[in-house]
């Protein structure tokens, strides 16, 4: 496995290994999915298609469906708008989509394909039928990660649909953020629970964890209707949860059609959910029901009852930026010391920042670090251990080597299930993130206890 692994620790300024991120086509495919009667179409050859769509169908165990300009040797020299004309009129004369949202690849934007003109002459043609829609993102795969793309995707749905006009629809839009299905539905249940009609978008529940049937359907009866996309622009107050993926899209419509924005980091935990519900509160005017309070508490009970197997325990988180920041705030709530928190995107000082004021007072020298590898994480779990692993599936192989406990979480995870189902975002989310964490301590405790304190009861 990883035993070759140095300890000593080399600056390097180009190469990756084992990076905690993926591509940009990958995140913009799958807010496409967020579109009810969506289907995606990757610009770019097949083979870059098929790695998008198996990535999310190993993470999610759900067909995905997608379409591809399927470039050639003769699209790389002469471009890919013939390729594009040609996929559009097939999607919409096979597979009937109520949209199609095309993302580019790294050979489409190496070449320069104008994509806006290409679906314009498309549409001119004939290959786009009236009352259907085409829109866009760029998302080179050298550029960004996955998060980019599913920025850069859900601001193009802004740019292509959104629309201002006399009558205001006295709703609230929420930009959920690249998490899982489940924590978008979590999310709509407490706007419910606090009686908040929304328009969240893209919305990725009953898309890609759709109830069994036994018929295929091949447009899933979950996210954002196109009409409501299209009305985002009527709304009195837009909230994006997450700096790095859902800000662009917030900024994009509040300049487009005045609707004010405000950018919140993920509701995961105590104190960040506490921020959503406190600025739902404000922007809308609500009380909040005591049921509400009452999940709010029962989070909390949790975290009081954990506090034996949490307090003190050194911890090494990776993934997303946008969910490690709550993430870490969460963990120090629940006295837990993160010292090593690392993001494979490349999204610099603005997220180092946030953590380290998050973790001032409690982890002063923790290392954080944007655009980082595992490999680095390894390198300083072997320098000063941890005990306990926090991330996707990927750090398996260091916890394996290093005897470490380790708790999936974010994306992707291909070898275990339950994750898209459960939700870690809101105050029943979070119950069920620590459960998780704690489970896996107690679980370590078990393993290594001699037999005189094997308890039955800890």
């Amino acid at each position: 496995m990883l035993e070759a692994t140095p300890k000593e620790i080399v600056e390097r300024s180009a190469l990756r290994i084992n990076p905690v991120k993926t591509c940009q086509p990958i995140g913009a495919m799958y807010a496409a999915l967020g579109i009810h009667g969506c289907l995606p179409n990757s610009h770019g050859s097949q083979g870059c298609c098929s790695f998008h769509k198996s990535h999310l169908t190993r993470h999610y165990r759900e067909p995905i469906m997608a379409a591809t300009s399927a470039f050639t040797e003769g699209s790389s020299v002469f471009g890919g708008g013939a390729n594009l004309k040609q996929a559009l009129n097939t999607i919409f004369s096979v597979y009937d989509p109520e949209i199609v949202a095309v993302s580019t690849t790294c050979l489409s934007e190496t070449i320069g394909d104008d994509i806006p003109t290409f679906i314009r002459q498309a549409r001119e043609s004939g290959a786009v039928p009236e009352g259907k829609y085409v829109i866009h993102a760029n998302t080179p795969s050298y550029v960004g990660s996955h998060i980019t793309g599913w920025s850069n995707m859900t601001k193009g749905m802004v740019t292509y649909l959104s629309a201002k006009t006399e009558t205001p629809n006295q709703k609230v839009n929420v930009i959920p953020g690249y998490v899982e299905p489940s924590d978008t539905r979590a999310v709509k249940q407490l706007l419910a629970q606090l009686e908040i009609p929304a328009i969240v978008f893209p919305d990725t529940s009953d898309v890609v964890d759709t109830p069994q049937t036994s018929n295929f359907k091949m447009y899933p009866k979950g996210g954002t209707p196109i009409p409501d996309l299209i009305d985002t622009g009527n709304s009195s107050a837009t909230i994006a949860l997450g700096t790095f993926t859902s800000e662009a899209a917030a900024t994009a419509l509040e300049n487009k059609c005045q609707v004010p924005a405000q950018v919140l980091e993920l509701p995961i935990g105590l104190q960040a959910t506490d921020r959503f519900v406190q600025t739902l509160i404000e922007v809308t005017g609500v009380t909040p029901p005591e049921s509400l309070n009452d999940d709010r508490g029962r989070l909390l009970d949790v975290m009081t009852d954990m506090q034996q197997y949490l307090y003190r325990k050194r911890v090494a988180v990776y993934g997303d930026p946008d969910q490690l920041i709550p993430l870490t705030e969460f963990l120090v709530d629940c006295g837990m010391l993160p010292v090593y928190v690392i993001t494979g995107s490349p999204v610099g000082k603005r997220f180092e920042n946030r953590v380290k004021e998050i973790l001032q007072d409690t982890v002063p020298d923790a290392i954080v670090a944007a655009n980082a590898d595992l490999f680095y994480l390894h390198q300083l779990i072997k320098n000063e251990p941890v005990d306990l692993l926090l991330g996707n599936e990927y750090g398996k192989y260091i916890a394996r080597d290093e005897d470490i406990p380790i708790t999936r979480f974010g994306f992707p995870i291909l070898d275990r299930v339950g994750h898209s189902y459960f939700p870690t975002t809101c105050y029943w989310g979070g119950i069920y993130l620590l459960s998780n964490i704690c489970n896996t301590l107690l679980e370590r405790l078990d393993r290594d206890a001699p037999d005189e304190t094997f308890e039955l009861v800890r």
